[in-house]
């Protein structure tokens, strides 16, 4: 039996013994059947970033067979800017491999996420998971490899201050209870996320914690496992849903928000890329060490990394945690194991030495664990406000980019850095590369200084481009300014954007 399968959390998963991407409509109605379902529900991503919801009563087997399969149609412009009232209507068409029982549900109910087809049954080219499909096809056809990611999900978790076991300021990172007062409901997070299908790896409280009148601020991060980028795309979505979700019933307050206050940590959404071919993961040479396909990547990253904050920093308080000594990026470099840098190579199993026997006596690695599978590359710049999407659809034109560039691994020496760019004694280095925009308008101005790159290929259309640029320059940019230096300002706009 597939050990993924056995130990799968996903209860339809479990059910039916198949990968979710083996599901087919069949399967489903065998598990609605036999599992007393009486409620479908639809749940699609619109331009707000939230997961909207279309409920569905189970009335009979014909009926349950027509949504499978023909979906439902929906009002496009109450969903999306640029869609117009005159012709709005969408079909959202639903997609079985993310099938899963709805665990907020007192009723019984199976929900699927959805994809968006136009009037002419066609997908919708605007629509940000068709825009994450067409990217990485287009990487693929380009490199013959696969794109897969993983998102660290950061977030504040806000509650009354008791004044017990009190926290050490902004020295939260794996702290345990009761100094830690949210790992319960963090744990809880996690095995609702695994039944809506996330793969996670891991949990931990964060560096950021304080105490702002009588209120306590408590950061914590859920980190996911590698898997094709699609997949992480709605894994990223269903994961803020679901903690949402159990703040709301169990009386906390959470955000995403990229900043809250002066001083303290602010939340990233980093994203960990790697680059698989037959299954084999392509970051490592035969000697271990970070390989000359990586490196083209990463001089892609480098390359388009101003543009890429207008997918990942979409509104002003973005630009409140991308500053120095806050580890959070300001220049475009990368390094290894170095947290000054945009792209970061973290710490590899590359080592040649068995950690595990010298450990544990008489307890060797097996065989089949291969352990460069694990090496990736993260980018650091994107945040809560992120439509994941498009920055996923972003980062992987980017990756592709890199392979089309003639002097790629000139770009990637040149911007290589090993050490700390902030420290005094590195100005010298710091002031040959370049820097991020500080702040939306910014932002617009490097997308649309490449936008060409964007929109090749078919990847991101026109209009979405355009809608996006027309966002980012909607913010009043001499407030935005303004709020950097003022501490009450800038709390207005963090409470402005604070679901963001």
């Amino acid at each position: 039996m597939d050990a993924k399968i056995s130990l799968s959390k996903n209860e339809v998963v479990c059910f039916l013994q198949k990968a979710p991407a083996d599901f087919t409509r069949e399967d489903l109605v065998h598990y609605i059947i036999e599992n007393d379902i009486q409620m479908v529900n639809f749940m699609y991503p619109a331009a707000d970033g939230r997961l909207k919801t279309l409920n569905f009563v189970i009335n009979n087997l014909e009926y349950l067979e027509t949504i499978l399969t023909l979906g439902e149609r929906v009002d496009g412009s109450s969903l999306f800017p640029f869609i117009s009232a005159g012709s709005s209507d969408l079909y959202v068409i639903p997609r079985y491999r993310t099938a899963f029982r709805d665990p907020f549900a007192e009723i019984p109910t199976l929900t699927m996420l959805c994809s968006f087809c136009d009037k002419d049954g066609k997908p919708l080219e605007s629509s940000p998971e068709y825009t994450l499909h067409k990217a990485c096809e287009a990487f693929t056809r380009t490199t013959g490899m696969k794109f897969q990611a993983m998102g660290e999900l950061e977030y504040y978790v806000i509650n009354e201050d008791t004044g017990r076991f009190p926290a050490t300021d902004q020295k939260g990172y794996h702290e345990s209870a009761p100094y830690a007062k949210y790992n319960d409901f963090r744990t809880l997070c996690m095995s609702y996320v695994a039944k809506t299908g996330g793969q996670i790896k891991y949990g931990h409280s964060e560096v950021g914690n304080f105490t702002l009148d009588g209120t306590v601020y408590e950061q914590n991060e859920i980190e996911f496992l590698p898997v094709d980028a699609e997949d992480a795309a709605d894994q990223l979505m269903l994961a803020k849903w679901v903690i949402r979700n159990l703040a709301f019933r169990q009386g906390y307050d959470v955000t995403f928000a990229p900043k809250i206050t002066t001083g303290k940590a602010g939340s990233g959404l980093h994203i960990h890329m790697r680059m698989v071919r037959d299954g084999h993961n392509m970051m490592l040479d035969d000697k271990r060490h970070i390989s000359e396909v990586a490196r083209k990547a990463i001089a892609g990253l480098m390359k388009l990394a101003p543009a890429i904050t207008a997918f990942g920093n979409r509104n002003p308080t973005s630009y409140f945690r991308l500053v120095p000594h806050q580890e959070a990026p300001t220049n475009v470099c990368w390094g290894d194991r170095n947290r000054s840098v945009l792209v970061r190579v973290p710490l590899g199993w590359t080592a040649d030495t068995d950690m595990c026997a010298a450990i544990n006596p008489g307890q060797s690695t097996p065989a089949y664990i291969d352990a460069t599978q694990k090496q990736t590359v993260e980018i650091r710049s994107a945040d809560g406000s992120a439509d994941v999407y498009q920055l996923l659809a972003g980062l992987a034109v980017a990756l592709r980019y890199g392979f089309e560039l003639e002097n790629a691994l000139e770009i990637a020496d040149k911007t290589y850095v090993d050490v700390n760019i902030h420290a005094a004694e590195n100005a010298g280095r710091l002031a040959t590369l370049d820097s991020l925009p500080v702040d939306c308008a910014g932002s617009a101005d490097a997308l649309e200084a490449v936008r060409s790159v964007f929109e090749a290929e078919g990847v991101f259309s026109k209009g979405m481009i355009d809608g996006i640029l027309k966002q980012l320059r909607s913010f009043d940019k001499a407030e935005c300014e303004a709020a950097k230096n003022d501490t009450v300002k800038m709390q207005r706009m963090v409470e402005r954007f604070f679901h963001c």
